[in-house]
């Protein structure tokens, strides 16, 4: 412990992130321990976990790195592209994995599940009117969306007419 800095095999066993991990499961570290896992090693002047500490005091958490860029990461002091890029492809797999269940297996009960929940963060940056279609299974389970109508800014005009749907469309696919 020359440098002042306390390596993480210097850490006690119990105490380290992977160790933590498969113990009390990962929904049990902090954001700080996963990216550390991540990270793997510091810096010569700083642990991972201060290095972890610090990338996400720069991005203010977790809720920046969804959309951060590598050249945006290695900006950050002791991240090179290494480092950058396991964290982007972490950040992608997050990504992945949350529109897949979202898409394939999302159930809707009520107006707020389909309108709110499943649509709005798909629809809140459109720029015009959508007029939307969910289709369900018996299960109440989300098999197909289909975009009906575009309309203006503000509104969108339908008519029964423009409802008729083959129903081939989504058994292909769409």
């Amino acid at each position: 412990m020359e440098s002042g800095i306390v390596k993480m095999k210097e850490v006690p066993k119990q105490d380290r992130p992977r160790e933590r991990l498969i113990e009390y499961g990962p929904g049990n570290l902090s954001n700080q321990e996963l990216m550390a896992i991540l990270f793997g090693t510091g810096t010569r002047k700083e642990n991972v976990y201060q290095l972890a500490e610090r990338v996400l005091k720069h991005f203010e958490g977790i809720g920046m790195l969804r959309e951060v860029t590598i050249e945006e990461l290695i900006k950050v002091k002791g991240i090179g592209q290494a480092k950058g890029v396991v964290l982007l492809a972490a950040v992608e797999l997050g990504k992945r994995i949350q529109h897949f269940q979202e898409k394939d297996r999302y159930v809707i009960r009520s107006p707020e599940d389909g309108g709110a929940n499943f649509l709005m963060e798909e629809m809140c940056a459109l720029k015009q009117e959508h007029f939307v279609a969910i289709f369900l299974n018996t299960k109440n389970q989300v098999i197909h969306r289909q975009t009906i109508f575009i309309g203006s800014l503000n509104a969108s005009i339908v008519h029964p007419y423009f409802m008729r749907i083959d129903r081939s469309m989504f058994l292909r696919g769409g």
